[in-house]
């Protein structure tokens, strides 16, 4: 009994000291202390209008309101759903944001909580849902924009609009500003939209014409996602631009506030990204932010996505999900596979969902250069071209790490049942530990996106029940980490 004893203490002590091994990154130690707590929304969920609850595609915590207390933290965020339940293409589901609030109570880095409690500390209710208009303060919507586009007027760029003639939103990264507005990006721009902090658009940013999905010399914002009755998009891929469902995934703001950082799913199409296998090198924008109702591209730089092997040794390309920024120069950036995952009958256990820190500060920018016009790839058919430097990746925290699961009561693959991860972790936001000994670190809550995937499901006037009995819970894994002088950047 005292051999079991050391031997369960040897395990949690080596996990313990590979999660606070540093990863240095542009001479910066940062410290992943481990996964300290778990919490659920059901899948059933429904929010004010009675349609079922969408998960985290973006998040943002509300760090003014937030406190602590008896060692339980209380609180509230934001979290983005995207374009709603698809199955057979897109429906009117019209865009919005939830407001979630929070009580968490953390294990000490490396425990593990107490039996029966393994997924009880966060504790996340569903307190408000708010709808997304566009400038006229009419419904968006879900709807694929197939060819249909809102000539630029004023202020305003060329806007994607759905046949019904709504605006086309497929949300997927939220930075909540001080005075309640916000900005937003989208897919099918992929712009980045400011929403009043009554969801009201306010002001829209395209991107430079490299990312500009273009089907026969002109831009068309369709995903080839078509909704009901609606012809497919011709061709069905872009010939240039952000490729189909892989527009503005992540998006952060510097803790100085002074800069937006979005970063592109992956490579645009003729950069290599008409091809899973290719598709490593994406763009990173940096936009001045000084003034919120018209964005300046200050810098631009290529991403190596990560690259992994599968089961089968075939090269792949992992895509990212959400960036948190951290400076001008450096951000934390969520990249992960696909295809594997609770809700998904035929997946197997996921080989690559990692976290990364993000250094530009050495990369080469091209911003308002060639690369930035559809015409001169950066990097054709996935080979960078040799005058650019990209940016540096460093590996910082394994979401599939089998030990730090299993302290929760989790897993990666395996039994497909309620305790294996989904298959899209896309949202992440981090806040103070509030300890004036630690006054380096902090909490980062990262969250899924279910799909909407429920039994029990009703959206846009209808019910629906989930393929192949998938019933996903919206989840949160947070973990507790050291970033040094993030308070002072």
């Amino acid at each position: 009994m005292k051999h079991l004893h050391r031997t369960a203490s040897l395990g949690v002590a080596l996990a313990l000291f590979t999660a606070l091994t540093p990863a240095l990154a542009d001479g910066v130690a940062y410290i992943n202390k481990g996964l300290v707590g778990v919490g659920r929304i059901p899948a059933d969920q429904r929010d004010k209008f009675g349609e079922t609850f969408g998960s985290g595609s973006g998040m943002a915590i509300d760090i003014s309101g937030w406190t602590h207390d008896a060692g339980t933290y209380k609180g509230s965020l934001w979290l983005l759903p995207d374009r709603g339940y698809n199955v057979a293409g897109t429906t009117d589901y019209r865009p919005r944001l939830n407001t979630i609030t929070i009580e968490f109570t953390p294990v000490a880095p490396g425990a593990a909580p107490a039996a029966g409690q393994e997924q009880t500390g966060v504790k996340a209710t569903l307190a408000d849902t708010m709808l997304l208009t566009d400038d006229t303060g009419a419904d968006a919507t879900g709807l694929d924009p197939l060819s249909d586009v809102r000539a630029a007027a004023g202020d305003m760029p060329m806007l994607p609009v759905a046949t019904n003639g709504k605006l086309a939103l497929d949300n997927e990264a939220i930075v909540r500003l001080p005075d309640g507005s916000m900005f937003i990006s989208d897919e099918y721009g992929p712009n980045i939209y400011r929403f009043s902090a009554q969801g009201r658009l306010m002001s829209a940013t395209q991107p430079p014409a490299a990312l500009v999905p273009m089907r026969k010399g002109a831009p068309n914002f369709s995903s080839d996602n078509p909704g009901p009755g609606a012809a497919d998009p011709d061709p069905k891929d872009p010939e240039t631009g952000r490729q189909n469902n892989q527009g503005l995934e992540g998006m952060g703001i510097t803790p100085d506030g002074k800069f937006l950082i979005a970063v592109l799913q992956s490579a645009p199409r003729q950069d290599g990204g008409d091809s899973p296998s290719t598709r490593q090198n994406t763009r990173a924008l940096v936009y001045d932010a000084s003034d919120l109702a018209h964005l300046k591209l200050a810098h631009e730089y290529v991403v190596p996505l990560p690259v992994f092997k599968d089961a089968k040794g075939k090269t792949k390309i992992a895509a990212q999900s959400e960036i948190v920024a951290l400076s001008a120069t450096s951000f934390l950036m969520l990249a992960r596979d696909s295809g594997n995952g609770q809700g998904l009958k035929k997946g197997d256990a996921s080989l690559y969902r990692q976290i990364n820190i993000v250094d530009v500060s050495g990369a080469t920018d091209i911003a308002g250069g060639a690369f930035d016009a559809a015409d001169k790839p950066v990097a054709p058919k996935g080979v960078l071209d040799p005058s650019v430097t990209p940016a540096k990746l460093t590996p910082f925290i394994d979401i599939n790490d089998a030990t730090a699961l299993g302290h929760f009561g989790l897993h990666n693959g395996g039994a497909k049942d309620h305790n294996e991860l989904s298959e899209k972790w896309e949202a992440m936001s981090l806040v103070s530990v509030l300890d004036p000994k630690l006054p380096d670190d902090y909490f980062l809550f990262v969250g899924n996106d279910n799909d909407f995937l429920a039994q029990d499901g009703f959206q846009v006037g209808a019910p629906y029940k989930a393929d192949d009995g998938a019933d996903v819970d919206t989840m949160f894994l947070v973990y507790q980490v050291t970033l040094p002088g993030l308070g002072k950047k």
